[in-house]
């Protein structure tokens, strides 16, 4: 019998992904987590055979809980589900550790065969990230980055954020932090970004596809 974590505020996403994991013929029994701090208590105390970590998490993202989860048990793999395309985090979740990347829109077949092939020691990419990380490799990315690359993942979640048009304060409580903790990433990602104001950030992430 393997044991799955899955790890995603939604409750109704949850349950639907452990029915449909404990509903299949792989001998998987599922816990669950509704945030990055209860997920890293529960690994800290039972073992799993694999975590099903979402992305987009109330107070430290995903990727964050994936650093930890890579520096203290680096044998667990991790498969990242994101409401968002592969394209925008794929690779950044995959250079941090992850064995595999699913959005949330994966047929529950998808998920299975992902599933199925890390826990038999693989990593799961989908026809169409094997492509773009292709590309990534052959482009030299480091060499032509672009200044958004140099994003945390949560800088990088305020900008699609703010592109998408939502306020300081909408943030805030989609991310369960204070107004001073979001204008902290909004200086940091100006900084980065060279830019000066909120429309010229919006303005960048509609010009780079980084806004929802």
């Amino acid at each position: 019998m393997h044991t799955i974590l899955i790890v995603d505020d939604h409750a109704i996403l949850r349950k639907g992904v452990i029915r449909s994991l404990e509903d299949t013929h792989l001998g998987i029994s599922c816990d669950e987590a509704s945030n990055g701090e209860e997920a890293l208590k529960k690994v800290a105390s039972r073992k799993y055979d694999m975590v099903l970590l979402d992305i987009s998490l109330p107070g430290r993202s995903g990727l964050d809980v994936l650093k930890q989860l890579n520096r203290e048990q680096p044998a667990l793999p991790v498969v990242m589900l994101s409401m968002y395309p592969e394209e925008d985090y794929a690779i950044r979740a995959l250079s941090l550790g992850a064995c595999g990347y699913l959005t949330k829109e994966s047929a529950s077949e998808e998920i299975e065969a992902a599933v199925q092939k890390v826990l038999a020691g693989g990593r799961y990419i989908s026809p169409s990230l094997a492509e773009t990380v292709a590309v990534h490799l052959g482009s030299g990315l480091d060499k032509g980055a672009l200044p958004h690359d140099a994003l945390s993942s949560r800088e990088a979640q305020f900008l699609r954020m703010i592109g998408s048009g939502k306020t300081p304060s909408q943030i805030a409580d989609e991310l369960s932090l204070s107004i001073k903790t979001v204008s902290t990433y909004r200086s940091r990602v100006l900084t980065k970004l060279k830019l000066s104001n909120n429309a010229e950030l919006i303005k960048y992430a509609i010009k780079h596809g980084l806004a929802d």
